[in-house]
Order: C-alpha cells, then sequence, then structure tokens
C-alpha cells in the first residue's frame, strides 16, 4: 500500500516541474490542428483543467473506496487502483507522441482516481493488518510516504534529471513505477483479518 501512497506524492508534485514545456506543447498544438496561436486565456484555462482535474480523479477515487474495499477486499481494491495509475502513466507518457493534450488531462485524471483510492484503502489495510501495538506506526505510513513521493517528484524534476524539454513526457509517466512495484508485490501479501472475518465470514481465514 505504500506504494500506492507514494504515488500520490509523486503526481501531486510533478506536474509542476514541465509547466512551461507543457505549456508550449499546448500552444504548439493547437497550432497544428487550428492553424493560429491560441490565446493566453485558452492556455491558462488548459493548464488550470490540468492541474485541476487530478482532483476531480482524487474525488471519485475517494469515494469508491468505501464500496471497492468491501466488494473485492482492501488488498484487492488496491490492486485494481493500479489500473488507472497504469493507464495514466500510458497516456500522459504517450501524449507528445500522439500530439495531443488532452491525453494528459486524461491521464491526470485517472492517476487522480488512483491516488483517491490508494489513500483511503491503505489506511484501512495497514491499520487491519498490523499488530495493536504497531498499529499507530504503521498507519502514518500513508502520511510518510506520501511526503517521500512529492520529494522524489521533485527531484525527478530538476533539469539535471527529467525536468528538460525532450524527457518531459517520462517524467509524467514516473508514476507507472509505483504502481508497477505494488502490482508485482502485493499479491504476496495476505489479506485484511477484518474484512475476512465481517465481510466474508472467513473465520479459519481470518485467524
Amino acid at each position: 500500500g505504500v506504494t500506492g501512497t507514494f504515488h500520490y506524492g509523486l503526481q501531486v508534485s510533478i506536474i509542476n516541474s514541465p509547466a512551461e514545456y507543457i505549456q508550449s506543447f499546448i500552444r504548439e498544438t493547437w497550432l497544428k490542428r487550428y492553424g493560429s496561436s491560441p490565446s493566453a486565456e485558452m492556455i491558462t484555462l488548459m493548464w488550470s483543467l490540468l492541474v485541476s482535474i487530478y482532483s476531480i480523479g482524487g474525488l471519485v477515487g475517494s469515494s469508491s473506496a468505501g464500496y471497492l474495499s468491501v466488494r473485492f477486499g482492501r488488498k484487492k481494491a488496491m490492486m485494481l487502483a493500479n489500473i488507472p495509475a497504469l493507464l495514466g502513466a500510458a497516456l500522459m507518457g504517450l501524449s507528445q507522441l500522439c500530439g495531443s493534450f488532452e491525453m494528459i488531462i486524461a491521464g491526470r485524471l485517472f492517476s487522480g482516481v488512483c491516488g483517491g483510492l490508494a489513500q483511503n484503502i491503505h489506511i484501512m489495510y495497514a491499520g487491519e493488518c498490523a499488530p495493536r501495538n504497531l498499529r499507530g506506526l504503521i498507519a502514518i505510513t500513508a502520511s510518510t510516504f506520501s511526503a517521500i513521493g512529492k520529494f522524489v517528484g521533485f527531484a525527478l524534476g530538476l533539469r539535471e534529471v527529467l525536468g528538460v524539454e525532450a524527457l518531459w513526457p517520462i517524467l509524467l509517466a514516473a508514476n507507472a513505477v509505483p504502481a508497477l512495484v505494488q502490482v508485482l508485490t502485493l499479491p504476496l501479501f495476505p489479506d485484511s483479518p477484518r474484512y475476512l472475518l465481517i465481510d466474508q465470514k472467513d473465520k479459519e481465514g481470518c485467524i
């Protein structure tokens, strides 16, 4: 689950680094399509939509977290959260190649859905699986790894790393890495004892 919250922190901070390159990409794409440069107001509108739509996706993800965690269990729900994460990374990473800034907007929306799911389900899963004497310590890993994700996002956005014009699509697609880590490692972990006992009536599995 920490990779999900890490993804959230990474995606929150990473969009700020290539801002000028993405705005330039929007301008160039608009010019190729319509034969005229977009107004400054249109660029501002597209950029505002691109940034804010992550929060809309987060709202959708947060609203769905309760249902999915009961319907599929905490572990499977976190596995499902990787689907929008990987889809969002693919859309943003291929946006320049396809000449579509709308793909970045859609990718941010899907990433927001993943972030909303991860932030909520991680706390439930970690708290329910942790031993009683470690429950408080385990629960704060959500905020801890969100902060680490933000730090890594800012670090990757430096001009000495990926924060250059030629590499900004790779920077935007970097959130696929924590999602892939979670896909590979989460199946090795047990499901929540509380979910098994209360929702599945599986006393033996819970024990």
